[in-house]
């Protein structure tokens, strides 16, 4: 596929109800040249394809490839090759996770006594100081290959519902040669193994049905002021140079082959976390990135970060030219940091969910109108504030976690294309209302209801389907056929396009499905 689809929200009932009002989102269908009869040959969707575009729902995994201290208080035209994401909507099932920078607030044991800071780099540099690079490569090879465990893959498939892992990397995790001239060189020896560990894990998830979002988290300069970045400057010296924008075309350049070179399983790139606000020549960088990637393979998908500014990311991404890697904005919703926050209680806070991601209204739900438009939340808590929690009782408290987890599960799957929950992975499991183990376990993150069908159910649904194609098939064909008929009389119209698109569609929703 060439574009990131944009996932429709309506049952195939409300479909079929509002075809008739538009012939592609709104815009007036005008009659199409007579052209030969050749019906596009389009196989069926692979199990990449369905990997990468079903709906992403999981969580982060915590501190592993990056360390860092971060304290916290229409109707259906053949446009593309696979629209079936407009048919069988409620049968298709999804899911996805993440794994950062490694954080010291979340894996301190990774910490020598002696570090000067809680970033990744303060970590290295003090552990080659005390153990030397023998020592100190084996402890972080060590934690890279312990960090998910064949019991958690099982959990997460089984319990939590997962479907993918979103994996934030550093641009050192690519080894020595990607850290000359960068302040991870002393300490590249640390990484000579590193991205065979993330290879490898890729593949363990692979192999239990999960997929993975390579996430850059750590670029040279870093892309914001936050230790997660790699280095505890301060600052966000990415932006402006010409030297690291270099580098990190160089590492998105060379992930990009990895995964067109058989890492089976990758569901996209991301080619930043967390961009400060304003970011100087973002875009650009975000164009240059796309040309790097797709140059390698234009398949797969490109995560960007909104930078605090969603509306601004989305009018973007609507406005480029279509072609090229598909486009996944990057958005992260916290409510424990801001002033306006910690100023309101917890049914407040839960009262504003629901008018969350209204900046996707007019951008989304028309890929020939408006282009596409699509959005996951990257990070998302259970988390509030201690000044929030002071305005109700201690024994509301549970109650109101259980809400507002809910209240946010239910907007993220009925608007975005994803949800990474934060975190799932800390030396202090399960993570209170930060952990998603904990948060799962409780029942206050629920994953779609399509996901948690038994295999009879799914069987059952497939059966019926297979039943009831041709009735909704030809009511369908009928309708668009007389509504344009009707509207343009005497005009020629290619309406077996439209035949031929609907049944696409509806093959692929069943392979989507039954995955």
């Amino acid at each position: 596929m060439k574009k990131f689809l944009n996932k429709a929200k309506d049952s195939y009932k409300e479909f079929q109800d509002n075809q008739h009002q538009s012939g592609d989102g709104g815009a007036s269908q005008q009659p199409m040249a007579q052209q030969p009869n050749q019906p596009v040959d389009l196989g069926p969707p692979a199990s990449i394809d369905v990997l990468r575009y079903r709906y992403h729902h999981g969580t982060n995994l915590g501190s592993i490839f990056g360390i860092s201290s971060i304290s916290f208080s229409s109707s259906f035209y053949l446009i593309s090759s696979h629209l079936m994401i407009l048919i069988l909507i409620p049968l298709l099932p999804y899911i996805k996770l993440t794994i950062p920078v490694l954080e010291k607030w979340l894996h301190g044991s990774m910490f020598p006594a002696s570090s000067k800071g809680g970033s990744e780099l303060d970590a290295a540099t003090a552990s080659l100081s005390e153990l030397g690079l023998d020592a100190t490569r084996s402890k972080f090879e060590q934690h890279w290959a312990n960090a998910v465990s064949d019991s958690d893959f099982t959990w997460l498939v089984n319990e939590a519902k997962c479907t993918s892992i979103r994996l934030p990397i550093g641009y050192f995790t690519l080894g020595p040669e990607y850290c000359k001239g960068t302040p991870f060189e002393k300490v590249s020896g640390v990484y000579a193994n590193a991205w065979a560990a993330v290879r490898a894990l890729v593949a363990r998830a692979r192999s239990h049905g999960i997929g993975v979002l390579i996430d850059l988290h750590a670029l040279p300069g870093g892309a914001n002021g936050d230790a997660h970045s790699g280095s505890g400057t301060g600052k966000a010296e990415f932006w402006g140079s010409r030297g690291n924008v270099a580098l990190v075309r160089k590492v998105l350049g060379a992930i990009a082959g990895e995964v067109r070179g058989g890492m089976d399983g990758v569901v996209g790139i991301q080619v930043v976390n967390e961009a400060v606000w304003g970011a100087k020549h973002m875009y650009e960088f975000y164009e240059q990135a796309l040309e790097t990637i797709g140059g390698v393979d234009a398949r797969i998908p490109v995560y960007i970060s909104d930078a605090w500014d969603l509306d601004k990311a989305l009018k973007w991404c609507n406005g480029r030219k279509r072609g090229g890697c598909p486009v996944v904005v990057d958005t992260h919703k916290y409510y424990t940091f801001s002033e306006k926050d910690r100023a309101q209680a917890p049914q407040e806070i839960i009262a504003r969910i629901g008018g969350e991601l209204k900046q996707l209204d007019g951008k989304i739900g028309s890929l020939c109108e408006r282009g596409e438009a699509q959005v996951v939340i990257g990070e998302w808590s259970c988390v509030l504030d201690g000044k929030t929690w002071s305005r109700v009782s201690p024994q509301e408290k549970n109650n109101l976690v259980t809400q507002f987890g809910r209240a946010q599960s239910a907007v993220w799957q009925q608007r975005a294309g994803g949800s990474y929950f934060w975190t799932y992975k800390m030396d202090w499991m399960d993570g209170g209302e930060w952990g998603f183990a904990e948060q799962t376990k409780k029942g206050n993150i629920p994953p779609p209801a399509y996901l948690c069908l038994p295999a009879h159910e799914v069987r059952n649904r497939l059966q019926t389907a297979s039943e009831r194609r041709k009735e909704l098939g030809d009511g369908a064909k009928r309708g668009h056929e007389g509504y344009w008929d009707g509207q343009s009389p005497g005009q020629r119209f290619e309406h077996w396009r439209y035949g031929e698109g609907w049944e696409l569609g509806y093959s692929d929703a069943m392979k989507f499905f039954c995955v």
